[in-house]
């Protein structure tokens, strides 16, 4: 008997693939609710895995009865802060660079793509939409400004402008 392998037609392929929009296919807009949603659900994950361990920290540090030193609470405190956030980042990358949505998004059903409809770069995710904003948010009325362009027909706010992305169902 010869051990020839014949590999079996109905397995699922090995090979990783990528998501790629279909050519000629339209994408549909995410609705600016759906967007407001994934924004609104994505603050409270960030402040329930940063600032939850923060205030337990210093809830727990306060608490330590003829503590004199306040060393011991504030680095409490900001071990708490540092463990959720280190948590709360490699969570975000690693959904953002896998499928283009952040947390909620993804329960929202909603995902980042480049303007032309290809995926966007996680560099792209995260300099261009995040950090930037974040940055240029110390200007007055800046995050107010941001978020009206949502309005207009594209509805792309100022950070998708900057970025040249657009939000779509996923």
């Amino acid at each position: 008997m010869s051990d020839v392998v014949v590999p079996n037609p109905y397995a699922p392929p090995r090979a990783r693939v990528q998501d790629v929009a279909a050519q000629g296919a339209a994408l549909v807009l995410a609705e600016r609710s759906s967007r407001l949603g994934a924004a609104i659900v994505d603050s409270l994950i960030f402040m329930a895995m940063v600032y939850l361990p923060m205030g337990i920290g210093a809830v727990i540090g306060t608490a330590v009865p003829g503590s004199d030193n306040a060393a011991g609470p504030v680095l409490m405190v900001v071990g708490l802060t540092l463990a959720g956030f280190v948590a709360w980042t490699w969570l975000t990358l690693k959904q953002m660079s896998a499928t283009g949505q952040s947390l909620a998004k993804k329960r929202f059903n909603i995902k980042v793509v480049l303007s032309d409809g290809s995926p966007a770069p996680i560099g792209t995710l995260i300099w261009k939409r995040n950090v930037l904003t974040w940055l240029l948010s110390i200007l007055p009325l800046y995050s107010i400004i941001e978020v009206l362009f949502i309005f207009g027909e594209k509805r792309q706010c100022l950070h998708d402008r900057m970025a040249d992305t657009i939000v779509v169902e996923a």
